[in-house]
């Protein structure tokens, strides 16, 4: 597991772990769950790790491993966690929302059971904005800087507006593309917000969302876009969170999850590694284990037990609305002409529908402009 999910941590989240894999040592015969902690990025991290041990010292792969998106993606590709198709059916049961279902799987197999999830929305002081944030015109009518990370290599904030467009990311070859009509809508949005001072152009300085959340408890913006974690494992007193309006009258939200993956080689305790990755992402569980670790539930289940009433409120429409964010390779791909797209629009150096048509241009041929 990743530093987050320690058990030994001391944190509420990681004592229900700890209490979590006792339990299910005193019901398979006292079998012993040992847990090691590795970084989420560098030669150390829980994927470099995997596959020097596969390579190196099969007999010392975890049985399960706890990966982002990203990696569990990385991890599948490489061979070097096992599909559970036949091996659970856990993924099958009604109690998951569907973005669970959609991140549990990788290229049609699925690969992992969720447990966290993760979303944007937005974040705000109420003593700091003259208006509620509730739809695009009101955020306008703020007349301050909403923050969101203009810089993002990957941008999202671009991705999740254009997904409530409902526009698609690949073409009928499955090969990333964008609707440049539905583009050049989401880019118009943002340079009337340049335009009124809620979109500067100085958000570019900001690449991720962990730093747009800093600068926010920081105070240089009262009000950001930022993965709903971000908030649930804070909960700044002064602070609010909504759902980042939509485009259109549906909200699509695009979600990530951190899920549980089966690494074990040996076919025996591959079983035994399959139950324990099901012991932990059972719903009432996770009920206990996401309120306290602050991450969105993958289960409807989960979301039910949770005690605190605003966030079960906020959570539940977008939990069943949201759909899983592109792949690693649709992103590497959409990113780049997406950001330029979106800067070259901040800086007023082209227009909307432009910069969206160069957009879909650069993904139906990228060789062209190399």
């Amino acid at each position: 597991v990743p530093p987050e999910f320690d058990p030994n941590s001391g944190s509420p989240a990681g004592d229900l772990l700890r209490e979590r894999l006792g339990e299910f040592s005193a019901e398979n015969n006292g079998v012993a769950v040992h847990v090691r902690v590795k970084a989420v990025s560098g030669p150390s991290s829980l994927l470099e790790s995997l596959s020097a041990a596969s390579a190196a010292a099969p007999k010392s792969l975890p049985s399960v491993v706890a990966f982002s998106r990203t990696d569990l993606e990385a991890a599948a590709l490489k061979e070097l966690i096992f599909p559970l198709d036949g091996l659970s059916t856990e993924i099958d049961e009604p109690d998951w929302y569907e973005y669970a279902r959609q991140l549990s799987l990788v290229q049609g197999s699925t690969f992992s059971l969720p447990f966290a999830g993760d979303l944007m929305v937005l974040t705000y002081r109420p003593e700091g904005l003259l208006v509620t944030p509730d739809d695009w015109p009101a955020i306008f009518r703020i007349g301050q800087p909403v923050g969101f990370p203009a810089g993002d290599p990957q941008a999202m904030m671009v991705l999740t507006l254009y997904s409530s467009l409902d526009g698609v990311v690949e073409d009928a070859q499955r090969r990333p593309a964008i609707q440049p009509e539905l583009l050049s809508q989401v880019y118009q949005l943002l340079a009337d917000g340049e335009q009124r001072g809620i979109f500067p152009y100085w958000l570019s300085q900001y690449e991720t969302s962990g730093q747009i959340w800093q600068a926010y408890r920081d105070g240089r913006v009262n009000a950001a876009v930022t993965w709903v974690s971000n908030y649930l494992s804070t909960m700044p007193s002064d602070t609010v969170a909504a759902p980042l309006p939509a485009l259109d009258d549906t909200q699509q939200p695009l979600a990530t999850a951190w899920g549980w993956a089966v690494a074990e080689p040996d076919p025996e305790r591959r079983e035994l590694a399959v139950r324990l990755a099901e012991f932990l992402s059972d719903g009432k569980f996770l009920g206990e284990w996401t309120e306290a670790a602050g991450y969105m539930p993958t289960r409807p289940s989960a979301l039910a037990a949770w005690k605190n009433q605003s966030h079960k409120t906020l959570l539940s429409p977008l939990a069943v609305s949201a759909r899983a964010r592109p792949t690693v390779d649709q992103l590497a791909s959409l990113g780049p002409p997406l950001k330029e797209g979106l800067l070259n629009v901040l800086k007023r150096e082209i227009d909307p529908t432009q910069a969206a048509q160069i957009a879909a241009e650069k993904l139906a041929a990228p060789e062209t402009f190399k």
